[in-house]
């Protein structure tokens, strides 16, 4: 069998064992739950997927968005991943099972998409251990079937900057105007496109480096500029909100309801819900959110190597993705969901394991990631939120 045919079906393979192995851990798991709803009338390895806001997604999927000022509202979900289900829904027949599929989809996808991203940048060793590292990264369990947007997210993302990469300026805005129109955290793919669309002109110069980056500026033209078309899914979801509803940036609104607290402000950023957690001895759900605020600290202690191994967009890329969530929050709560949405850094996380001088600490690491990853999914088809 040819090298290129070995690797992808490995990466294949890989994905397919954990995702039978996840769905495993789940039925299990949820076996020992009772989950008085409706709806949710398949096996358990399928409901136990169907958690926390995936209860959200259905309801946009199935009935729209509402919004009440002041309450928790569907408008601080962005529509990409709900309008996908609702559509595959009509095609399936069945809201949660389109989730799931779009859900495990995307995931296997996205680590394609990834996998042939690393290849072209990373030794051989470095590509691989990448693409294990996201694999088996402790959040990835929203890569495998939940019903969640951040798989699909992934997906449009890494989509975006590989046609950005092929000079395909005008599509590579279309796909990140998904990726806008799919998380708050979009923005991070319009501004990294930006950044790297100018790298690339100044490389095309024979230039390198920052101040290369600037001067590179003036050389844009109409083409290149198609890049800035990743806003328009933000700009659209906007519109949307201040037509329907009267506020265009409700969804920031309903961050602050009883219930998320998650305003800005001092208490925000100086995470006062966290330390209050250790204050009062609520020690599960503290070491939970410590392991979220670790994988943090690791993405932001990886970023310079971001920089160096990938340049200045994907930093940029990273930046944004990580420093919202990290101010965002008052808890830390969802963190490891957005680190696992960073891909450059998933990448510097392969290559730094790859390059280290014992070559055991590598599968040290990633046994210790994989066995996280099993209890989070267990915690997380117990009804137990994990991120």
């Amino acid at each position: 069998m040819q090298p290129g045919r070995v690797f992808w079906s490995t990466v294949v393979t890989a994905f397919g064992v954990v995702a039978v192995v996840l769905a495993v851990v789940v039925a299990v798991a949820s076996a020992t739950v009772h989950r008085p709803i409706p709806f949710l009338t398949g096996p358990g390895w399928l409901d136990g997927w169907f958690q926390f806001d995936s209860g959200w997604y259905y309801a946009i999927a199935t009935g729209g968005y509402d919004y009440t000022p002041g309450q928790q509202s569907s408008i601080a979900f962005f529509p990409t991943y709900p309008m996908a289900v609702r559509l595959l829904s009509g095609m399936v027949g069945d809201v949660q099972l389109a989730g799931t599929l779009v859900g495990v989809g995307s995931g296997l996808a996205a680590v394609l998409l990834f996998a042939g991203w690393v290849r072209t940048r990373l030794p051989r060793r470095s590509a691989m251990l990448a693409v294990a590292v996201l694999l088996l990264y402790p959040f990835s369990l929203y890569l495998y079937g939940a019903m969640y947007a951040d798989s699909l997210f992934l997906l449009t993302a890494l989509g975006a900057f590989l046609l950005l990469e092929r000079r395909s300026y005008v599509l590579a805005g279309l796909v990140g105007a998904l990726a806008t129109a799919g998380r708050p955290v979009g923005v991070a793919v319009a501004a990294g496109l930006v950044v790297r669309m100018l790298e690339l002109l100044a490389q095309d110069r024979g230039e390198d480096g920052l101040r290369a980056v600037l001067r590179a500026v003036p050389a844009v033209r109409w083409r290149q500029a198609g890049v800035l078309l990743s806003g328009a899914g933000l700009l659209a979801w906007t519109v949307y909100l201040g037509v329907t509803f009267g506020n265009p940036l409700a969804f920031v609104e309903v961050e602050s309801a009883p219930g998320w607290d998650q305003g800005v402000g001092p208490r925000t950023w100086f995470k006062v819900a966290y330390v209050t957690l250790f204050l009062e001895s609520h020690w599960r759900m503290a070491l939970l959110l410590s392991l979220q605020a670790a994988a943090c600290l690791a993405a932001v202690l990886l970023l310079r190597r971001v920089w160096r191994l990938f340049g200045a967009g994907y930093l940029v890329y990273a930046l944004v993705v990580l420093a919202i969530p990290i101010v965002g929050t008052d808890d830390f709560m969802g963190t490891g969901r957005y680190v696992l949405v960073a891909f450059p850094v998933m990448a510097a996380a392969g290559d730094f394991l790859a390059t280290r001088r014992h070559r055991w600490i590598a599968p040290l690491v990633l046994a210790a990631c994989g066995l996280l990853l099993a209890v989070l999914t267990s915690y997380y088809a117990r009804g137990i939120e994990v991120s």
